[in-house]
């Protein structure tokens, strides 16, 4: 590597700029002007970053240094960016597909005032700014920065219509609930702290691997740390129980919901998690893999079958995208890495671009988000229309579109743990076809179901947001190109040994054979065809009923919501309505209050003494001279 990686600190810096420029300057700035920067900032770190990626090719790493950010006794923690094969990769998805979403809101945001259109792009340039150093980042504590930073940002973005309640109560609880896995994260980082001295990458997976003289980890510490990052990862990436937040996220502007809520935030678990392989391959790890696995898949299902009966159009796509999650999870868990940051990069593809698609149709709607009252779109938004499409086949693994082969290869992975693994997410990746093309045959086929006001409305979004859905169209289409799995093709998979040198998969026990694997290929294709039909069947000529036995649990989420209310939420309310109206008046200020009423009185009491009368006082120094003595003679030893 050369030294002109030094600056790779401009990848991140550049939208830190554009989040400066366009925030202080949202008052004087215009609407073209705010678009320019905030977008042009995206594209110039999209440039570096495929610079940065073709100087890593053949396992090639850098590791930029710039000054010592934390430096206490034997800890020293700097400020420093790692560049390699996986953390490239996530830089193209980041400024990638950022700066498609950012071209798109400068025409979905159009009716927004100057300074508000000033603060949305601030603030979409402060995340992407956060989710860059989370990638970069060359140890814990940087990545933990960023980490938080894209925390920070969500709640500011789901709730940049401020004036409204229920979008500030979404803020409020995707904060909050991203809080609980940020602790766990942080108490990770104390503890590779107490053992390894160090909170660098490298040097923490050395110590892990016994490389380090005089520094290791015991099997219960890695076990330990290995799951508190999970959990760290669970609130991030929304897997049970942490994920109620996402589908509420879609309380902000629906290019906020393809940027944090489905390209990249909520994969910031599953790149912590493939950076830290090392720790997770482990034997110690084994326990924690297993729970990674079993979370991962328990969330994919329960996720899609919530996904079958919601009506809001962002909604489904929001429970889509958390089922999506649990797939990565669950090749994390079985140890095919290389499978999750596969799956994330064609889920960038093709969420995003249905949840464009998705802002279109409600642009078109004048922000009608209910598909029951949508229907026959197709024949007046044609290029999105045809986009959807796309993205819909690709999520639901049709060859030769990319979901094909990401997720081909987590099922593969299932089915080399375990044949139940496999059937279990065979069988949710039937529920994914057939509730995505649910979605696009009541919002784009039959009659308008609408109001006159709406159909006459209805057209097709300008170019600027046309363009970036026909671009992530293409690579929902070809994505999946880079990872084509051996058995087609001996070296096909370039994405696998791009990124051997960073992130391995583990040994398999049960590796199959090309023939099983075709045979696996095969029956999940013809399965997904026959959903995909079976959904043409029910949805072709929908009509609006309502939800009624299982089908309304579904509807209502599993009543998840409200079992979180009323065993968590109401009992905190209760408990803290019995600090605030009896502990904190009763005891906390009585003992306060009674200190200082007992001093009062005590001088009171005191005050009688000084009589002024000299037989009393006489009287009292007798009395306490005959105390004294009793004391010495009689009491003491």
């Amino acid at each position: 590597m050369n030294n002109a990686l030094q600056i790779v600190y401009l990848i991140p810096l550049l939208p830190l700029l554009g989040f400066l420029i366009n925030g202080l300057g949202r008052n004087y700035l215009s609407k073209t002007l705010i678009g320019l920067i905030g977008s042009g900032s995206i594209l110039g770190s999209f440039i570096l970053s495929i610079w940065v990626f073709l100087q890593v090719k053949d396992g090639n790493t850098h590791v930029a240094e710039y000054f010592n950010f934390i430096a206490i006794d034997n800890l020293v923690i700097p400020f420093a960016l790692k560049i390699d094969a996986l953390s490239s990769i996530f830089l193209l998805i980041i400024t990638g597909v950022g700066f498609l979403i950012h071209v798109y809101s400068t025409s979905y945001m159009h009716e927004e005032k100057p300074a508000h259109f000033g603060r949305y792009f601030a603030y979409l340039n402060l995340f992407v700014f956060s989710m860059l150093l989370l990638v970069m980042g060359a140890n814990f504590v940087i990545l933990f920065i960023g980490w938080e930073g894209v925390g920070l940002c969500s709640y500011l973005l789901i709730g940049f219509w401020f004036k409204k309640q229920e979008y500030n109560k979404a803020a409020n609880k995707a904060f909050i609930m991203n809080r609980i896995g940020d602790l766990a994260f942080l108490v990770a980082i104390f503890w590779i702290i107490t053992r390894a001295q160090s909170v660098s990458f490298d040097q923490v997976f050395a110590v892990a691997k016994g490389e380090v003289a005089g520094r290791s980890f015991s099997g219960f510490d890695i076990s330990v740390i290995t799951l508190l990052l999970f959990i760290g990862a669970t609130g991030k990436s929304a897997q049970i129980p942490l994920y109620t937040w996402l589908p509420d996220a879609m309380a902000g502007p629906t290019p906020v919901s393809a940027l944090i809520h489905a390209a990249t935030m909520v994969t910031a678990g599953i790149y912590m998690i493939a950076r830290s392989n090392e720790l997770y391959s482990l034997d110690a790890a084994e326990l924690t893999r297993n729970i990674i696995t079993y979370t991962g898949l328990a969330t994919a299902l329960l996720a899609a079958t919530i996904a079958l009966k919601q009506n809001d159009i962002k909604k489904v796509l929001a429970y889509s995208t958390v089922s999506q999650l649990g797939f990565m999870f669950l090749a994390l868990g079985t140890g095919a890495y290389v499978a999750a940051v596969f799956h994330v990069m064609t889920h960038a593809f093709f969420k995003a671009l249905m949840f464009l698609g998705s802002g279109s149709v409600i642009h078109a709607m004048g922000g009608e988000q209910d598909i029951r009252q949508m229907g026959g779109l197709g024949k007046k938004m044609k290029i999105t229309f045809w986009t959807f499409v796309i993205g819909c086949v690709a999520i639901a693994g049709v060859f030769p579109f990319s979901g094909f082969f990401s997720k081909d290869a987590i099922l593969l992975s299932a089915f080399e743990k375990s044949p139940v693994l496999y059937g279990v997410a065979l069988f949710t990746a039937l529920l994914t076809a057939f509730y995505m093309f649910r979605l696009l045959f009541i919002t784009f086929t039959g009659k308008f179901r609408g109001t006159e006001e709406q159909a006459h409305h209805l057209h097709e979004s300008p170019l600027a947001m046309t363009l970036p859905l026909i671009i992530l169209a293409v690579l929902s289409f070809a994505g999946g190109f880079v990872g084509i799995p051996a058995v087609f093709a001996k070296g096909a998979d370039r994405l696998g040994d791009f990124l051997k040198p960073v992130v391995a998969s583990l040994p398999h026990a049960h590796a199959v054979s090309h023939s099983t694997e075709y045979t696996l290929m095969g029956l999940s294709t013809v399965l997904v065809l026959g959903s995909i039909i079976a959904a043409w069947v029910v949805y072709r000529n929908y009509q609006q009923k309502g939800a009624t036995g299982f089908a309304k649990v579904l509807e209502n989420k599993w009543y998840v919501d409200e079992l979180y209310e009323n065993v968590i939420v109401k009992p905190l309310h209760t408990f803290g309505g019995i600090l605030k109206n009896i502990v904190d008046p009763k005891v906390v200020d009585g003992l306060v209050n009674g200190a200082g009423r007992l001093v009062n009185y005590g001088s009171r009491q005191l005050r009688l003494l000084q009589s002024g009368q000299v037989g009393s006082y006489v009287l009292l120094m007798v009395l306490s001279m005959v105390l004294i003595f009793g004391i010495q003679f009689f009491l003491r030893k």
